[in-house]
């Protein structure tokens, strides 16, 4: 079983920067984010190996966003910046496995939100 959960969400200006985290317990997987915002599907945001060495982006996330990971706290991070509006959402970590351009989910956390104001 594997366990997921969230924390590092809240209020922030646009252009302002954010960082999550998630502390993952369980299998070795690949793990990253998913956002779902209001009325809006489940969307990939970014994921990484166990390893952490091979990593995934949704385009519009390229540049702003960097995952990255620490097997020694079994935390995941990502570090936003650039922060849009359009940024809001609540955000997911989730554990499974890497495909050609994101990753397939199995687990998820509970989420934690994130609101950018204008």
């Amino acid at each position: 079983q594997v366990q997921l959960v969230e924390s590092g969400g809240g209020l922030v200006q646009a252009g302002g920067s954010l960082r999550l985290s998630c502390v993952a317990s369980g299998q070795s997987f690949a793990i990253g984010w998913f956002r779902q915002a209001p009325g809006k599907e489940r969307e990939f945001v970014a994921a990484c190996s166990w390893s952490g060495i091979n990593t995934r982006y949704a385009d519009s996330m390229k540049g702003r966003f960097t995952i990255s990971r620490d097997n020694g706290k079994n935390a995941l991070y990502l570090q936003m910046s650039s922060l849009k509006p359009e940024d809001t959402a609540v955000y997911y970590c989730a554990a499974g496995y890497l495909v050609a351009s994101s990753m397939t989910p199995g687990y998820w956390g509970q989420g934690t939100q994130v609101t950018v104001s204008s």
